[in-house]
């Protein structure tokens, strides 16, 4: 660790020179690592945002934990603030707080994070998030996944697991668009290209074609094997300051320019429209805030847990036209080397799943690239502004946060 910055200002006043700020950011590699602990992992990504921020862990003073699905006793040391004892701060930490929306979680604690810090009630806030889906026995996980979040009174005994899920969204996306199995399948081959150039990301060693996909074993019509996100364990972690604060120590930091977001239902059943969803809404909502809008996007993270996720969220966030999403990734618009480089750590199609960690690491990705601190070649050249996309349980809400890269 650093040695522990003491600061001599007052909490900074609310309004807009308190800012929140992203500094910091902290990752693991993802896979199944199954002599990693769930605690080890949490204590040494948290290390890794602090010390990335320039800080010691004694500035920190507030921290914001994205829980874990894989082990009610993990989640309850996540509940009764173990990471504080760990951390060293018994006694200095303020608060120690789990927030929860499921894939959008990640969009929830940075809107807490960055009215505490607005309001003056937190200086420097932590966000961390481990996960072992990659570990964690797997009828465990088969139990989770075929049951939590879908109505137990109707969908539950029809046999919606998750995977059917995201097969009814495929099908209503691509009758809808007009798009192709193998347009789809490229969306995945597209973020396996960038996986490749992640060295944190499960299948980087492992290349992907539109064929190998399409020849996988079907798993729910339309979606096959190699469609379907792979579970992992990983751990994500991002520090928070003001502006102010910000200004005094970094010659750079990512600011939340606008943010938007609509919860559409519970059941999936009770959607009006599986091909879109509602990501019009919450984008309007973000741009408007910002400033700017989808023409302004260097680049895009949005949730990706199945292609046709991903490509109605581009098209809801104004960055596809609608209906054209899995063609424009067919024509490598969002591969490397395209126009708008997207989810550039691979997504969860191939960095991993790693359940409610998946969107948390998203947007640590977006806020890597604008800090300029990817490796090459992946990192976009130049990058100032970012989209960030999150959705939860069964795809129940649209979260969008609209980021930019501000110098001293």
């Amino acid at each position: 660790m650093t040695e522990t910055i003491e600061y001599d200002l007052p909490y900074p006043e609310s309004g807009s020179a308190a800012d929140a700020a992203f500094i910091g950011i902290g990752e693991l590699p993802t896979g199944k690592f199954a002599d990693r602990t769930f605690m080890g992992a949490l204590v040494e990504v948290s290390a890794r945002a602090i010390i990335d921020a320039g800080l010691g862990p004694r500035d920190i003073d507030t921290i914001l934990l994205i829980p874990c699905l894989h082990g009610g006793r993990d989640q309850a040391d996540l509940i009764f603030s173990r990471l504080v004892e760990e951390l060293g701060l018994n006694g200095r930490a303020k608060s120690s707080m789990m927030i929860h929306s499921g894939g959008s979680t990640s969009d929830s604690a940075t809107r807490v994070a960055a009215g505490l810090i607005a309001s003056g009630q937190a200086r420097n806030v932590l966000i961390a998030q481990a996960d072992r889906w990659g570990s964690a026995p797997v009828t465990d996980m088969v139990d989770m996944l075929s049951g939590f979040g879908i109505p137990r009174e109707w969908e539950v005994p029809a046999g919606v697991t998750f995977n059917a899920v995201g097969a009814l969204i495929t099908q209503r996306y691509m009758h809808a668009s007009q798009s192709t199995p193998e347009e789809m399948a490229s969306i995945c081959v597209a973020l396996r290209d960038w996986a490749r150039l992640n060295p944190n990301a499960m299948f980087k060693d492992k290349e992907l074609t539109v064929e190998r996909v399409l020849s996988s074993k079907m798993i729910a019509d339309p979606i096959h094997a190699m469609e379907c996100p792979m579970l992992a364990d990983g751990a994500v972690a991002l520090v928070m300051t003001s502006a102010t604060e910000a200004r005094r120590t970094k010659d750079a930091w990512v600011r939340i320019a606008g943010s938007g977001g609509t919860v559409s239902h519970y059941s999936l059943g009770q959607e009006t429209d599986l091909a879109v969803m509602n990501w019009p809404r919450a984008s309007r909502e973000a741009y408007e805030q910002a400033g700017w809008g989808p023409e302004d996007v260097d680049i895009a993270q949005v949730y990706d847990s199945y292609a046709a996720v991903l490509a109605q969220g581009l098209e809801g966030l104004g960055l596809a036209p609608v209906g054209e999403a899995a063609r424009q990734f067919a024509a490598g618009k969002f591969s490397p080397g395209g126009a708008l480089p997207t989810n550039t750590n691979g997504g969860l199609l191939s960095a991993g799943h790693t359940g409610v960690g998946g969107g948390t690491a998203l947007l640590a990705e977006g806020v890597r690239q604008l800090l300029w601190h990817a490796e090459a070649p992946r990192q976009v050249e130049g990058a100032t502004r970012a989209a960030i996309g999150g959705t939860g349980g069964t795809y129940m809400d649209s979260q969008v946060m609209l980021l930019e890269r501000v110098t001293r």
